[in-house]
C-alpha cells in the first residue's frame, strides 16, 4: 500500500498553507494515514537516536529489566514481552504481542522529569530522548496548526488546547522470531491508537506496518526514507465526528522464510490535546443532516480507559 504522501515544508515556510491542509484532510478523511516529509527533524538525530536504542535493547533482560517499574503499566520505562496485547481493545482475546518497549510519558513537562526512568546505559541516550522531544513538540505544534486549517477551522483553532500536549514516546523493539509465533499471536495486534496524532518513524525490516484498507484487506504499507507515518487516534476522530478516519492497523510477524536478521524498531509519538481538554463534535464537523454522533469525553480519562484495555495482567 502507497499511503499519500504530504510534503509539508510549503505549510512550515507559509509559501502554501492552504494547498498543503487540502492534501492532509484528504489523507485523513481518506486513508486515516499519511507520509509526510519536508518535516524539519534532523536526519542525523533519528538515525543517532535508532542506533542508540538499538544498543539499549541489545542488554540482556536481567539490565532492561532495571527499568522496569513497579506497577508494570504502558506509562513509563521498559516493558518487556508478555505485559500487552493491545489486541484485547477490540474485544478479542489475542496471544500477548511480540515487542518489548522502552517509554517516556510527557518527557517535555519539568515536574515529571524525575517520574520517567532514564536509562543510564547507552550514556548517550537520555539526552538524545530529550533533542528528539524536543523535535517532536515541534512537530506536534506544526501538525496542530495544520490539523485547523485540514478541518476548515481557523489555523490556531487548536493551538490552545495542544500547548502543553499530551505526548507519549515509545521506542518498540520487534526482535527476530527464532521460535514461531502462537496462533493468532502478533508483533503488534491488529487495533486502533487511542489519542489524537500519531507520530512514527519506521524503519524498512520485514515484518512491518499494515492497514486495513476501506475493502476491508490488509495491505503493508510502503516505507518512504527519512518521513513520518502520521495516523489518526480514536479521540480525534470523535472529535471531527468521524469525519477523519481512525483505521485499523497492526505489525505483523516477518515470514518464516526468510534469512537475515528481521529485528525491527520503530520510534513512535503518541501525541494529543491537554488531558485536561472536553473533547466534543467541530461545528465544521456537524450539521442538521449530520448531528454529533458521539458524547463529549475528557481526554485523559479516555485515553487512559483505553490504555487500561490493553493490559495482558
Amino acid at each position: 500500500m502507497t499511503l499519500p504522501i504530504v510534503n509539508i515544508v510549503s505549510f512550515r515556510d507559509g509559501t502554501d498553507k492552504p494547498g498543503i491542509a487540502r492534501d492532509f484532510a484528504a489523507a485523513m478523511e481518506g486513508a486515516g494515514f499519511a507520509v509526510i516529509t519536508g518535516h524539519g527533524v534532523p536526519t542525523a538525530l533519528a538515525d543517532e537516536l535508532y542506533a542508540t536504542l538499538t544498543a539499549y535493547f541489545d542488554q540482556d533482560l536481567a539490565a532492561k529489566s532495571a527499568h522496569t517499574p513497579p506497577e508494570q503499566t504502558k506509562a513509563r520505562g521498559y516493558l518487556p514481552m508478555g505485559i500487552e496485547s493491545v489486541g484485547k481493545t477490540l474485544g478479542a482475546n489475542p496471544p500477548p504481542d511480540l515487542c518489548e518497549a522502552l517509554v517516556f510519558t510527557s518527557p517535555h513537562r519539568a515536574e515529571v522529569t524525575g517520574w520517567n526512568i532514564w536509562p543510564d546505559h547507552p550514556p548517550a541516550l537520555a539526552g538524545l530522548v530529550r533533542d528528539w522531544t524536543d523535535q517532536i513538540v515541534r512537530l506536534t505544534h506544526d501538525l496542530t496548526r495544520l490539523q485547523g486549517l485540514a478541518l476548515d477551522l481557523p489555523e490556531d483553532f487548536f493551538v490552545a488546547d495542544h500547548a502543553d500536549p499530551a505526548l507519549t514516546l515509545r521506542f518498540v523493539n520487534y526482535p527476530d522470531q527464532e521460535d514461531p509465533p502462537e496462533p493468532g499471536q502478533l508483533r503488534y495486534g491488529a487495533h486502533h491508537d487511542y489519542g489524537g496524532l500519531t507520530i512514527l518513524r519506521q524503519d524498512g525490516a520485514p515484518g512491518g506496518l499494515q492497514v486495513m484498507g476501506a475493502d476491508g484487506e490488509w495491505a503493508e504499507a510502503e516505507v518512504v526514507p527519512d518521513s513520518f507515518v502520521i495516523n489518526v487516534g480514536d479521540l480525534l476522530a470523535r472529535w471531527t465526528n468521524d469525519r477523519w478516519r481512525s483505521t485499523l492497523h497492526r505489525v505483523t510477524n516477518p515470514p518464516r522464510d526468510l534469512t537475515g536478521s528481521t529485528r525491527r524498531l520503530s520510534m513512535v509519538a503518541f501525541t494529543g490535546p491537554n488531558e485536561a481538554v472536553e473533547v466534543a463534535c467541530l461545528p465544521t464537523c456537524q450539521s442538521a443532516d449530520h448531528p454529533p454522533k458521539h458524547p463529549p469525553v475528557n481526554a485523559g480519562e479516555y485515553v487512559m480507559g483505553k490504555i487500561a484495555a490493553s493490559h495482558d495482567l
